[in-house]
């Protein structure tokens, strides 16, 4: 049986959804149509509200809806310090740690050369003009082959500059047990180590 081509049509808008394939597609949109039109009146109302206002902050990238987002307006962040991620989803997940309170820089992706995507592609000029008064970048790219060489690149950037460069630790997870963790994840892990006392100091 072949769909009405309004439905066809919204199965097909649902599928640009990451992880959402036609069956899936076609499950929220019959669930909208048959059980929840109200819901899905709102949830179109929200999305066109956001497509048409939301957009990069200018100073470091991060989804907004006014000039600056409200990280970079806020003067109580330590703006010294630079945290620099792939994505604004990063951002949510490390402010939601509640460990972190300096400013970012968002380069909306990682290095790719067979993509396409360089240096120009991820802002690393507008990057360069955000390193004045700040003292550590700290490089939170994803640890895959491309995040690791957007890391690499942007340490590279830093070497002849007096800015100290640090990457975020990838390891064992709380509560993770050695015998079920990959070998690449151990191999960061025992990298990544820090000192627990001075023992071996001379």
């Amino acid at each position: 049986m072949k769909q009405p081509s309004k439905i066809a049509d919204l199965i097909e808008a649902f599928c640009c959804l990451p992880g959402v394939g036609p069956r899936t597609a076609q499950r929220m949109v019959m669930h909208l149509l048959e059980r929840d039109r109200d819901a899905g009146l709102n949830l179109s109302e929200r999305l066109q509200e956001a497509m048409v206002s939301v957009v990069n902050c200018e100073r470091c990238r991060n989804l907004c809806e006014d000039r600056l987002c409200d990280i970079c307006a806020d003067d109580r962040r330590q703006m010294d310090m630079l945290c620099v991620v792939e994505t604004p989803a990063d951002v949510m997940a490390i402010e939601q740690s509640g460990s972190y309170n300096g400013g970012y820089f968002v380069l909306l992706g990682h290095l790719s050369p067979i993509d396409g995507i360089g240096p120009e592609e991820l802002g690393l000029d507008k990057f360069g003009d955000r390193l004045q008064g700040v003292r550590e970048v700290i490089v939170a790219t994803n640890s895959t082959v491309e995040g690791e060489a957007t890391a690499h690149y942007i340490s590279e950037m830093l070497a002849q500059t007096d800015i100290a460069v640090s990457r975020i630790a990838h390891g064992i997870p709380i509560g993770g047990e050695l015998e079920f963790v990959d070998g690449g994840t151990l191999g960061h892990a025992l990298s990544g180590r820090i000192r627990m006392n001075s023992g071996g100091e001379r």
